[in-house]
């Protein structure tokens, strides 16, 4: 039994999730034209430095238009009749919100004057603290090998639900380096998980729990749609921290809510595996992100230096190093992402097998356009 399986969607209201996606991106298209100006007039600018791609001064500080999207598209789903039941009984989303609020804060303050590491680290764990605070935790986590679900005791659930958020917040950060990347990225991920979240939504039968990650996951999904024309090649304003630590902290919300959520006994061992659990899905969508901060820390360690001392050497310098252009660059992480992602959310609804096929096409194909650059344009940047 999969979820495509399962009792015919009745209680999905998918409408009202595509209503909420489509608001967010609008308002937040719209309020990142004000959040530039506002950038410029109190000085939040990106002056180029040694290993920045960007060769003129651009305002950042984009996450605050982001934000304003989330925010607005989520009071306004409040007022959906087929999504208010979803406010009623659970705090996630508030709580998601309030966290956001503490990181875009940080973020702003960060690209306006500047902060260092250990300070951003200090409020990345702060946002966290506030998610665990107002119930937002790991409190299950399955183990399909074993056929098990390990229950997390109270300080457990803290330690993991800091650790994997502050993970995917430094992870997303990592990632923001070219125009559009951070973006591109959220939004692929965003929408994975919130096809995912429907998913979960058909199975438990409209269960009211199950409904924060899927608004949150279409909102968010919105608000990096919205920025988007602001920020792809040549961005006119960059999300900065504000933005970049926002999507972390979200897609580290969304699976956290959306975390124990699966009923296990009603499945098998393969179906267990099929259905995924949002660690594993969260560990799919961000493989890319992920890697890019490990293989930072790795390197910077050995150099001798901070871990987050920062340097030319990610991935996607690395791309460009090697002949792709700009826009290219972008485009192929898309592709990874994308080809991660719903490869990982494919198998929870279509036959397993036609998934298998799907992924390892989708990544020879990702390999082989990766690994031979193409010429670069007189269009290319």
């Amino acid at each position: 039994m999969v979820l495509a399986q399962v009792s015919g969607g009745a209680g999905v209201p998918i409408r009202e999730l595509l209503l909420v996606l489509f608001t967010a991106a609008v308002v937040t298209f719209l309020a990142t034209g004000g959040v530039r100006v506002l950038a410029i007039t109190f000085g939040a600018v990106a002056v180029p430095r040694d290993r920045d791609v960007h060769t003129e001064p651009i305002p950042r500080m984009g996450g605050v238009g982001m934000y304003v999207g989330m925010v607005t598209a989520l009071l306004f789903a409040q007022q959906l009749p087929a999504l208010t039941r979803g406010f009623e009984f659970n705090r996630d989303i508030f709580a998601a919100l309030t966290a956001g609020l503490v990181i875009v804060l940080v973020g702003a303050i960060d690209d306006r004057w500047g902060l260092d590491a250990l300070t951003k680290f200090v409020g990345q764990v702060t946002a966290a603290g506030v998610l665990v605070l107002m119930g937002v935790t790991w409190f299950l986590i399955y183990n399909p090998f074993a056929e098990s679900t390990v229950i997390l005791d109270q300080l457990q659930s803290g330690l993991v639900t800091i650790a994997v958020t502050v993970v995917m917040v430094n992870a997303m950060n990592f990632v923001d380096g070219l125009d559009g990347l951070a973006a591109g990225m959220g939004l692929i991920a965003a929408l994975a998980i919130c096809v995912y979240s429907v998913g979960l939504l058909r199975e438990q039968g409209g269960d009211v729990s199950v409904y924060p990650p899927a608004l949150l996951a279409a909102a968010l999904a919105g608000a990096c749609l919205g920025f988007l024309p602001h920020n792809f090649q040549p961005a006119r304003i960059f999300m900065g921290d504000s933005g970049s630590m926002l999507i972390g902290l979200m897609l580290a919300t969304i699976s956290t809510s959306a975390s124990g959520k699966i009923t296990p006994t009603a499945y098998g061992i393969r179906d267990i595996l099929g259905l995924l659990t949002p660690l594993l899905l969260v560990g799919a969508v961000m493989f890319i992100p992920i890697l890019d901060l490990l293989l930072a820390v790795v390197r910077r360690t050995r150099a001798g230096v901070s871990p987050f001392s920062p340097d030319k050497m990610h991935l996607h310098h690395r791309l460009l190093q090697i002949g792709h252009s700009h826009r290219r660059v972008v485009l192929l992480i898309y592709l990874w992402v994308g080809v991660l992602a719903f490869g990982a959310v494919g198998s929870a609804l279509i036959d397993r097998r036609v998934v298998v096929l799907l992924v390892a096409g989708g990544l020879v194909f990702a390999l082989v356009v990766t690994a031979v650059p193409t010429f670069r344009y007189r269009d290319d940047y």
